[in-house]
């Protein structure tokens, strides 16, 4: 088992499963988490938003990244999100396979990452 912290998972919500997509191949893309799984099905948010009480039908993305590139991440997510304020939510990752911790940290690898 691999871990030290130095992975994270991020949650995202959106409110379109096109965004979803739209985020998650535009971070993938750009090196910057290693995988985004996304919940193809609406999941039901109650939130308190502008002092109202809100509901909405979301859709989650899970994003595995590291924590050198999780800040690049969060400023992306902003940038192409819809939400005024996105969820943005990172938990480390303690422990884990070594063989799939080692794959995720060299698929955000800058020396990696391809420009179009």
């Amino acid at each position: 088992m691999k871990g030290g912290g130095q992975t994270r998972v991020v949650l995202v919500m959106c409110g379109t499963l096109t965004e979803g997509r739209h985020i998650a191949r535009r971070v993938v893309s750009e090196k910057l988490a290693a995988c985004v799984n996304l919940m193809s099905s609406p999941v039901e948010s109650i939130y308190t938003w502008k002092g109202k009480l809100e509901k909405a039908r979301e859709y989650l993305l899970v994003m595995k990244t590291t924590s050198k590139r999780l800040a690049e991440l969060e400023r992306e997510v902003k940038r192409v999100h819809s939400y005024d304020v996105p969820e943005f939510i990172s938990i480390p990752i303690t422990e884990g396979s070594e063989e799939y911790l080692s794959w995720l940290d060299a698929s955000v690898s800058r020396a990696h990452k391809n420009r179009k």
